[in-house]
């Protein structure tokens, strides 16, 4: 009797996987609704009968044991590493490097494009991979833009070599993560930092080489309207006061251009009751001038990120109350027709006083404007450039007097918040990587110095935090938990076992990647890994090999996310700027997928050997 109930339990188990693959993989309801429903459905008759190990009574499983993944160390682990990635990408810590890189393109073509994709490849490795896709969309965009080349030759590849470079350490991807942390739970050992970088860089320089061959035969050459570009290259008229610290004082032109003011044109400069004309040979500016300015609002941003002591003047006014987001945000306004505002000047409406916003600049398509900006009367029809928190910017969107464009709000970040970012970013690798912290421990003390340093506010921080993530994990932990106790990844290993025997280790490797690779490609990438881990423990023990041969191969498959574009988050995010259908993935993941693996069953044995695990 004991051994029909032990039986019932992993059937039921069996069952209850069998409705989440279906029901994950159908996407008919809610990520939160469906794994309510397993974790539900799996915990309720457990917590009502606890299952309990036959020969001594111990109980195995209960509630207790199934919500113990939500309390995972490497669930916060991942959560951790959210945060921080969203860090470094809120703060522009990436901005830097990437900027060279671009640069780079003007001149080597190329040589650059390969250059950035390797970067991106490298970042990925140690940084989820969603907030530097995210980063680099545009980045791709105005590339390919400058070199006349589809961007659909272009945005694919930067999805999948980022989850390539995924695959070559334990932190690349919260699949890596939770397959360690599944098996350890499973009794297996704790894999290092770099326990996947000789396989993964393998794997890396494949589809590295398939993806330059792809690109060019397989990729469609699809143009679409380039969103990523700024609608046009309109100037912006802005003042900027030379007071106490700024950099401009003493600073003179160089054939009419000043160097502190990089691709912004001086038009005037009014000294006291002085006003000095273009050209400025002998000029030097000098404490309290006016410089009336134009630029576009991607150059009077760049400006406000980098030497944002130059524009304090607008900076000193943005008052940060209290209950404020503390995210500097620039956006473009219009002049209402019939607006109040008309027929008065920037200094008259007395604009920062009843909106806690600053008008930087103002833009007027008439005629050239030459005159102190706080001076200017309004029109119907004057675009504004403003800066201010973002909570009061969005204040503005119930202003009658102008129509706030809201696709034009950007972000300016602080450039001393990037510093901390990438060093925050180093601390949390090198710990992990040296084994000197935890890397839970690593990553949840990183997140929690993005906050204090003010690299991300508190809304920030939990925005990158997905709760849709906390709960599939948290639920395929719960289910890998049921499998392995109830001897469900037993009764599946031993249809698996026998491969090892009649084809050897290899037909065993083969047949476990393929299977992985499949259900990441139906399933989440994350659950397929939990899922299998167990499994993959007890084939390697009953066929007599070491459990991380196995559980590395599921890792690497797990991450095989390329054959369709709701596989993985970054497919997603790319779809729309690469202008791609659904089976546009299918023609070029697919091959790229049975590629690998191959290369993985031929390769893998012998690394394996020679690494003393075979």
């Amino acid at each position: 009797m004991e051994e029909v109930l032990q039986q019932w339990a992993m059937w039921y188990v069996l069952v209850v996987i069998a409705g989440a693959v279906i029901a994950y993989a159908a996407d008919k309801f809610s990520i939160e609704l469906v794994s309510g429903a397993v974790l539900s459905a799996l915990i309720v008759p457990f917590a009502l009968d606890p299952y309990r190990q036959a020969e001594t009574g111990e109980i195995l499983l209960d509630p207790t044991s199934l919500l113990m993944g939500f309390a995972s160390p490497a669930l916060f682990a991942i959560l951790g590493l959210l945060i921080v990635g969203q860090g470094m990408y809120q703060s522009g810590a990436l901005e830097y490097p990437t900027r060279v890189l671009v640069s780079a393109y003007e001149r080597f073509k190329g040589l650059a494009v390969v250059a950035i994709f390797a970067f991106i490849m490298v970042v990925s490795a140690f940084l989820n991979n969603t907030p530097v896709v995210v980063m680099f969309v545009p980045i791709i965009g105005a590339i390919a833009a400058q070199g006349g080349i589809s961007s659909s030759k272009m945005m694919m590849p930067l999805s999948f070599l980022s989850i390539l470079g995924g695959m070559c350490t334990t932190i690349g991807s919260s699949t890596n993560l939770l397959a360690v942390e599944a098996f350890r739970v499973a009794g297996g050992e704790t894999l290092s930092f770099f326990s996947l970088m000789p396989m993964g860089l393998v794997m890396v320089a494949v589809g590295s080489a398939y993806l330059l061959v792809a690109s060019r035969f397989l990729l469609p050459n699809r143009d679409g309207p380039n969103e990523l570009a700024e609608p046009d290259g309109r100037q912006f008229v802005a003042q900027i006061t030379v007071d106490r610290g700024n950099p401009l004082i003493g600073a003179s032109p160089k054939a009419g251009m000043f160097d502190q003011l990089p691709d912004i044109t001086v038009r005037m400069i009014q000294r006291r009751d002085e006003v000095i004309l273009p050209p400025f040979d002998d000029t030097v500016l000098r404490l309290g001038d006016k410089v009336i300015v134009a630029g576009t609002r991607t150059t009077l941003t760049n400006l406000l990120r980098k030497r944002p002591e130059i524009l304090n003047s607008f900076m000193s006014e943005v008052e940060v109350l209290e209950g404020a987001s503390g995210e500097l945000t620039m956006v473009e306004a219009v002049v209402a027709p019939g607006s109040r505002v008309i027929g008065r000047s920037i200094n008259q409406i007395r604009f920062r006083f009843q909106t806690n916003c600053v008008i930087v600049g103002l833009q007027r398509r008439s005629r050239m404007i030459r005159t102190e900006v706080a001076s200017i009367r309004l029109e119907a029809g004057d675009v504004l450039l403003i800066l201010g928190d973002r909570s009061d910017v969005q204040a503005l969107r119930g202003d009658r007097d102008i129509i706030m464009l809201e696709k034009s709000m950007q972000e300016i970040q602080d450039p001393a918040h990037a510093r901390y970012a990438a060093m925050i970013f180093v601390g949390v690798v090198a710990s992990a990587s040296t084994g000197f912290l935890p890397i839970a421990v690593a990553a949840l003390a990183g997140a929690m110095l993005m906050v204090a340093t003010g690299c991300l506010n508190v809304r920030q921080a939990s925005r990158a935090v997905d709760r849709r993530v906390y709960l599939l994990v948290g639920v395929a932990l719960a289910l890998g938990v049921a499998l392995e106790r109830t001897g469900g990844a037993n009764y599946l290993a031993s249809f698996i076992v026998p491969l090892a025997e009649t084809g050897g280790v290899t037909l065993l490797i083969a047949v476990l990647f393929g299977i992985t690779a499949i259900l990441t490609n139906l399933l989440s990438n994350n659950a397929t890994a939990v899922l299998l881990t167990p499994i993959a423990v007890s084939s390697a023990q009953a066929a007599g090999i070491e459990p991380a041969v196995l559980v590395l191969t599921i890792i690497y498959a797990a991450n095989c996310s390329f054959a369709t574009p709701v596989a993985y988050q970054t497919n997603l995010l790319v779809m729309g700027p690469g202008h791609y259908r659904f089976r546009d993935f299918i023609t070029v993941g697919v091959p790229l997928t049975v590629l690998l693996w191959l290369v993985y069953t031929l390769v893998a044995p012998v690394y394996f050997k020679a690494a003393g695990l075979l």
